[in-house]
């Protein structure tokens, strides 16, 4: 009897939107084999690391092409069934290649096939010696080698634990020559220390007594706990939607299960680290883009068996492995930073609700401002719907009022009634935030005399004034140059900047207020590691009175002592030919907002428009959030958008300016080819800003009822595409549930 033959179906790292068949390794144990090891295998002329997806005794490959694996890299899975059948899932529903989609869930070290090991962190402490320096040596040291004796401080602070790089890299650059005579003298010791990130805290903070509201919701919540639901928490800022969080996540920890907390943004991870770890008895890993290779694999693999009870991340982490996970929670659900939006354009929120379909457990989505697509989803009956209407303890909801600056002396974007409210507020020792979406010194750099303004020179964009007006920035391709001492049209020296971004902000509060400490919080400002947490810091210690900042300092931030919010310029968002510019206004105006009166002392909102009357407003400001989103559901149900219809975006970008169109003119006719009902093409046209990074852009709109038509149009025609050789003189790229449509 013929033994059958085994073939290996694999995912390689390729732009390619398919599986690859394999021979076993001659010699290789089969019953050892199970999807979701990684193998070695040859690839053309070079060897990459793949993932088995399945193992079949039937191929549609040739014996002669096929090839044999060269290597199994694991003794057993490295990705579970249930987490393998994810990936495939998003693979299939958002059309990216089954082997990117992959990378994006393993580690870059796993990628390039190194052991799935924990890897030790180097740590710097003071030794005896060091502790024992007198005075004069330290005074010394500080006047002749200023450096070394900042680094001593710092140990010294750090105290037993000492310190790992990345908090030196904090607060030093290139530290570590300095760090080097410091070992050489005997004054530090360096050791490695295994599973940096994994800590559980000791309880400090006692559990507060839950209001009705936050008691039911954890009830109702709660009753649901080891199967699946989709749970939408509606709760005003301030509501304590992370008490009821903390109260479930103790359940569920309780039971010997694991938690998956997903934020939309890095900054938020260190409070929520430092808050879990006062009232949790849990050891805890983080996961973001900030993290080094080693750093992501060590709490990777921490998460994975279970050493980590609980994992904080932003979006990627809904892809981490478990040892058993029994709950998820996405805070600022509504945050379009879920949204991936290159590459592998996935919803971190979509995916997050169906992994806990497929695991079989809760799924808990919170927000102050739900997105319209939960809200419906609620209305649906696909979600339950849970409200904290008021606000926790003695806060009080603040008082909001417009601002109408036409007519008004204006101080840099600052109208004298905004200053004279920041006045009173700072005297009665409360803190102010002042925000504005637009960073940078200058929007935009012109000439008083001829008008010219400064553009890049590879996008359709201004360019942004930036460092003390001494260099512009092109915000869209990152091209920079300095500013030229006179007009190249005209030579005249009348250039000057248009309107403000919160680095001008900046410099014209400090002018106003002289004597109080500002921070400014934005991208430019927290790049370096832990520069976003010594901020905040400043801001928690009361060091720094005046806070400056972008949508950074929406999101889910607690500043107790800020008594008044100033929103320097609403317009901005209030005109967009984006159909959803005024949801995620209304989000940011509310979440801003938010931030005013979040304890004992009651907070106020000044907001700055030249639109007083915009009906966004009117309607945010006299009935609220839940008014406005009901309002504005009814505007896309009539208008057959989204969420009462499926899109899809083909984009297409070339250096030759003729090319995109003409692609997506090809695609949009092999499509009608194709004849599927229910599904519209809108275009081709040009991208809203058609020239970014030298090359000239287009789009095309799928637009479907229903969304099983739009997938299976989309599977036979990305298909199509792939094959014409008209697409491989562009580059293109589909989105699924498109976010932004530029």
């Amino acid at each position: 009897m013929a033994v059958p033959k085994i073939y290996l179906r694999v995912a390689v790292p390729s732009p390619l939107r398919r599986s690859f068949d394999y021979l076993p390794p001659a010699g290789c144990d089969l019953h050892t084999l199970q999807p979701g090891m990684r193998l070695r295998v040859p690839f053309g002329r070079s060897t990459l690391v793949a993932v088995l997806l399945a193992i079949s005794d039937e191929t549609d490959v040739p014996q002669s092409r096929l090839k044999r694996v060269s290597e199994v890299l694991d003794s057993g899975p490295l990705l579970s069934r249930s987490l393998l059948k994810l990936l495939l899932w998003a693979s299939s529903y958002y059309q990216y290649p089954i082997g990117e989609v992959l990378g994006n869930a393993l580690p870059v070290l796993l990628r390039q096939g190194q052991l799935p090991a924990v890897q030790g962190e180097q740590v710097w402490r003071l030794t005896p010696t060091a502790q024992e320096l007198d005075a004069e040596t330290v005074a010394q040291l500080e006047r002749r080698a200023p450096r070394q004796a900042a680094l001593l401080a710092l140990l010294q602070a750090a105290g037993d634990d000492g310190l790992t790089a990345t908090p030196i890299d904090a607060v030093q650059e290139h530290w570590r020559p300095v760090m080097r005579k410091l070992v050489d003298k005997g004054w530090v010791a360096v050791t490695t220390r295994v599973n940096l990130l994994v800590s559980a805290g000791g309880v400090s903070d006692a559990a507060p007594s839950l209001h009705p509201e936050q008691a039911a919701a954890v009830e109702a919540m709660g009753a649901g706990l080891g199967r699946f639901g989709v749970h939408l928490l509606e709760g005003v800022t301030g509501s304590g939607k992370t008490e009821v969080y903390l109260a479930l996540m103790e359940r569920v920890l309780s039971q010997g299960r694991q938690v998956l907390v997903l934020v939309p943004e890095i900054g938020l991870t260190p409070q929520l680290v430092s808050r879990f770890q006062r009232r949790l008895n849990a050891p805890m890993v983080v996961l973001h883009s900030g993290l080094s290779n080693r750093e992501r694999l060590s709490a990777w693999l921490a998460a994975r068996s279970g050493e980590a009870a609980l994992v904080i991340g932003t979006r990627s982490a809904v892809f981490t492995p478990f040892n058993n996970l029994g709950l998820v929670i996405l805070d600022e659900e509504h945050d379009a930073s879920f949204k991936q939006q290159e590459g592998f354009r996935y919803s971190a929120r979509d995916v997050a609700v169906k992994r806990a379909q497929l695991e079989d457990l809760p799924v808990v989505l919170g927000s102050a401002t739900p997105s319209l697509e939960s809200l419906y989803n609620a209305q649906q009956g696909r979600y339950a719907r849970l409200a904290l209407t008021r606000r926790a303890g003695v806060a009080q909801a603040p008082s909001i009022a417009v601002l109408d600056v036409r007519k008004q002396p204006m101080f840099d974007g600052l109208s004298t009634a905004l200053l004279n409210a920041m006045r009173r507020h700072l005297e009665s020792n409360g803190q102010v935030l002042v925000f504005l979406n637009r960073r940078g010194y200058a929007p935009t750099l012109l000439c008083h005399d001829c008008g010219w303004v400064a553009t890049c020179r590879r996008c359709d964009a201004h360019m942004t004034l930036f460092n003390h007006r001494t260099r512009l920035r092109c915000h869209h391709c990152g091209a920079e140059r300095p500013v030229e001492p006179q007009c190249p049209e005209c030579e005249s020296t009348e250039l000057r900047p248009v309107g403000a971004g919160t680095e001008r902000l900046e410099a014209a509060l400090q002018h106003q207020f002289p004597d109080t400490g500002i921070v400014r919080i934005d991208r430019d400002t927290t790049r370096r590691k832990g520069a976003m947490a010594t901020l905040l810091d400043s801001v928690h210690d009361g060091s720094k009175r005046i806070l400056v900042g972008t949508q950074m300092l929406a999101k889910g931030h607690h500043f107790p002592d800020v008594t008044l919010v100033g929103i320097v310029d609403m317009d901005q968002g209030l005109f967009s030919a984006d159909f959803r510019a005024t949801e995620r206004m209304a989000q940011l105006l509310v979440q801003v907002a938010g931030r005013a009166g979040r304890a004992e002392r009651p907070g106020q909102v000044l907001i700055q428009t030249h639109h007083p009357d915009h009906p966004l407003l009117q309607t945010l400001l006299r009935e609220g959030y839940a008014a406005f989103a009901r309002a504005a559901l009814e505007e896309r149900r009539q208008a057959r958008l989204a969420p009462y219809s499926h899109l899809a975006l083909l984009r297409a970008e070339a250096v030759d300016g003729r090319l995109p169109l003409q692609f997506l003119q090809h695609a949009r006719s092999l499509a009608e080819q194709s004849a599927m009902a229910g599904v519209q093409l809108l275009g081709p046209v040009p991208a809203p800003m058609e020239r970014r990074a030298g090359r000239v852009r287009a789009q095309l709109l799928l637009q479907a009822d229903e969304r099983a038509d739009l997938h299976r149009l989309l599977e036979t025609w990305l298909q199509q595409l792939e094959a014409d050789k008209l697409a491989r003189k562009v580059r293109w790229s589909i989105d699924v549930d498109p976010q932004e449509m530029f």
